[in-house]
């Protein structure tokens, strides 16, 4: 892990690339790093192009949905089609497996020095460690800066703590945390802190990111590529939810969707994008075309992404092997004569992964941008969904009800099927859960299971079983009968291993894995 911070040339790639426009980084590139590579910050403006950067900050690559009950990979889909499930880090993910998956040398993208969330840190750390020393900006720009910044760090630490440790708890605040990066030295000490020492970090970040002063919609258009304040209080929310403490998760939800409340209707396709000739402009980059979101024909272009009307905070769940296999459970979930997002997200027989020759393959993909690609920052349907549950579960249930129906307005198809009803509370906090798995397969899901087993409700406890083949060094094991997998709700393997290839790099003693 120690090289993840030697990285100061990361710093340069961006300003060379976004402050002076140069078209190749290759030359540099080819030169050897050392502690007199990067280059000086010296203006505001320089930061200020470190957080515009947003090519760079979108992607979220965490991979833990597939521990999760929405994922579908089981022996009959292996079977299938074993030719398209080789990429083993992915299987050892799916079913839990600690024992193999440290030895993997690739596939942990979230963790990685090169595109993951402690280069994100870094790049937070280098914004806050310069601050005080750079020249020009406004006060209001210096501001909006350190919350941008603490914004950035504490998002990335949130998502590292909830895929490398344990659910924080009494019982596991004195479990594994992470290691507490402030500098863009990689002379810091990079010991994995007490979990109770990551949260404070993460929510003394999230407070400083509270402080900024910039709206979410700036000349009429929403600028979600930057922290701005509907999403911070949106990420708040989250953050608070995931903590159990529903009074403060229902305040941030309600400021995030006081200020910016936009639901697409999927009853109205042609809401769903700007037009078929419209712009849609980004600060200090060009005017791009917009296409239609949701359809599985679309591009890579992050332009049809940043489009997407509901952001907050502008966050993609990226799966670089192009195939979210929903699980049986999953589809029955939906409505699949009244819910849109079953016509639009759920294909029958995906055959895009597999090849135009394969068309009657028998699975199902789940596709929201591209084959995979599905927002995972904060969004206005996610504000809706955490208002709802939290009204739920501290007792107004008329309010959850008439909240979570505010969105399904938006999702299915004119009608009695629009509105839930319940009998009792229960009943309507069980419904609303499930609205909330409709609408957010895979990205919220791993987040979801690990809360709703450290609450106070046993009601929502879920234990994830799932059947496959036993698996060894080589991959699974087709000769063996299949087996059950098992994900009790207090499992240690809640908490990810961090792969091989960063443990040898940190040296071992410092991160340590005890999982």
């Amino acid at each position: 892990m120690k090289r993840l911070f030697r990285n100061k040339s990361l710093l340069l790639i961006v300003l060379v690339a976004t402050v002076y426009g140069l078209g190749s980084c290759e030359k540099f590139l080819s030169e050897r790093i050392s502690k007199n590579s990067s280059l000086p910050l010296t203006t505001t403006d320089q930061l200020t192009a470190l957080m515009e950067n947003y090519s760079v900050f979108y992607s979220d690559e965490n991979q833990s949905w597939m521990g999760t009950d929405d994922y579908g990979l089981n022996a009959k889909t292996y079977d299938n089609k074993r030719g398209n499930f080789t990429f083993m880090p992915n299987i050892f993910r799916a079913f839990w497996d600690v024992d193999f998956a440290p030895v993997t040398t690739s596939g942990d993208v979230l963790w990685a020095s090169s595109g993951g969330e402690w280069r994100d840190i870094f790049y937070a750390n280098a914004v806050l460690n310069n601050l005080d020393k750079v020249t020009g900006g406004s006060v209001e720009d210096k501001a909006r800066l350190k919350a941008d910044a603490h914004m950035l760090r504490c998002y990335a630490y949130w998502q590292l703590a909830n895929t490398y440790c344990l659910p924080y708890t009494e019982a596991n605040k004195g479990e594994m945390g992470l290691p507490s990066k402030k500098l863009t030295s990689f002379e810091e000490d990079l010991t994995r802190q007490s979990l109770e020492k990551t949260y404070n970090d993460i929510e003394a970040d999230l407070k400083e990111a509270l402080k900024i002063a910039k709206p979410l919609v700036s000349g009429g258009r929403p600028e979600h590529w930057r922290s701005n304040t509907a999403a911070v209080n949106g990420f708040a929310a989250r953050y608070y939810l995931n903590r159990n403490n529903y009074a403060e998760a229902l305040k941030y939800a309600n400021l995030a969707l006081n200020e910016y409340n936009v639901l697409v209707d999927y009853n109205k396709p042609a809401e769903m994008y700007y037009g078929t000739s419209a712009t849609y402009t980004v600060t200090g980059a060009p005017s791009f075309t917009l296409q239609l979101p949701y359809t599985h024909n679309n591009q890579t272009n992050l332009i049809d992404m940043i489009g997407w009307k509901e952001f907050l905070y502008f966050r993609m769940q990226n799966f670089g092997s192009w195939f979210y296999l929903p699980s049986t459970e999953l589809i029955n979930l939906y409505d699949k004569a009244n819910d849109r997002r079953y016509e639009f997200h759920i294909v029958e027989n995906y055959s895009y992964y597999f090849g135009s020759n394969t068309p009657t393959n028998g699975l199902p993909g789940y596709i929201f941008f591209f084959k995979d690609k599905i927002p995972s920052g904060p969004t206005t349907a996610e504000m809706y969904l955490i208002k709802a549950e939290c009204l739920a579960r501290t007792g107004d249930m008329a309010g959850a009800l008439s909240t979570v129906n505010t969105l399904r307005a938006k999702r299915i198809k004119p009608g009695a099927s629009v509105n839930l009803t319940a009998a009792n509370q229960a009943e309507a906090l069980t419904k609303i859960l499930q609205e909330r798995r409709r609408e957010m397969p895979f990205v919220q899901r791993w987040y979801d299971l690990r809360r709703f087993n450290n609450n106070s409700d046993p009601a929502d406890d879920v234990v994830v079983t799932k059947q496959f083949y036993p698996i060894t060094f080589a991959g699974p094991d087709v000769s063996q009968p299949i087996k059950t997998y098992t994900l009790e709700k207090n499992s240690r393997r809640y908490a990810l291993p961090i792969h091989n290839n960063e443990l040898i790099a940190g040296r071992g003693t410092l991160l340590q894995n005890k999982y």
